[in-house]
């Protein structure tokens, strides 16, 4: 009988430490790809100044827009890494500017004929895919974590060893997710 009670608890004790590691290893995951995610937006961050350095040359009327930019640029830099709501909120804003910055370049036939410009717009674009790579990557990894944490029986091992849901990062502004009207 006593052989039985200890190969129970031993089975109890060893399942709870799979589902403990299983919550380690999903939490790592979603740090792994918030960092991801951080690392694409510190390049678009990276790329702001030399782009709007290039457009004050051709726009310097625009000048309001392009400083509101860089204001947008600092405040999402200032926001810990950890807060990925307020960041993400941040990092929308920053993204609906950076429009507006290229419907300024629009405007402009000199300056969309400049190679410099070109090449940061087209690097600009490479890392908005990036960050939308990086955004679903993350997002799943979160949703992983969140449903273990969530589900029985790992949610028996989450809550005394302090494993809390991440934040998805979304899009917050209902105006980016309508879709564009085509008008000819």
């Amino acid at each position: 009988m006593i052989y039985v009670i200890v190969l129970v608890a031993a089975a109890v004790a060893l399942f709870g430490v799979v589902l403990y590691n299983s919550l380690v290893k999903s939490r790592q995951m979603a740090e792994e790809a918030w960092s991801g995610i951080d690392v694409q937006l510190k390049r678009r961050a990276d790329l702001i100044p030399n782009l709007i350095e290039t457009v004050k040359g051709y726009a310097a009327h625009e000048k309001s827009t392009l400083e509101g930019v860089i204001e947008l640029r600092n405040k999402a830099q200032a926001i810990p890494a950890g807060d990925v709501a307020t960041r993400g909120a941040a990092e929308n804003l920053l993204g609906v500017a950076l429009g507006r910055v290229m419907a300024i370049a629009e405007a402009y036939p000199d300056l969309k004929a400049n190679s410099n410009f070109l090449e940061m717009q087209r690097a600009l674009d490479g890392i908005e895919g990036e960050i939308q790579m990086a955004r679903r990557y993350y997002n799943g990894s979160a949703r992983e974590l969140n449903i273990k944490i969530e589900s029985v029986p790992s949610n028996l091992i989450a809550g005394p060893f302090g494993f809390v849901k991440k934040d998805y990062f979304e899009i917050t502004n209902e105006a980016d997710r309508a879709l564009p009207q085509v008008k000819f």
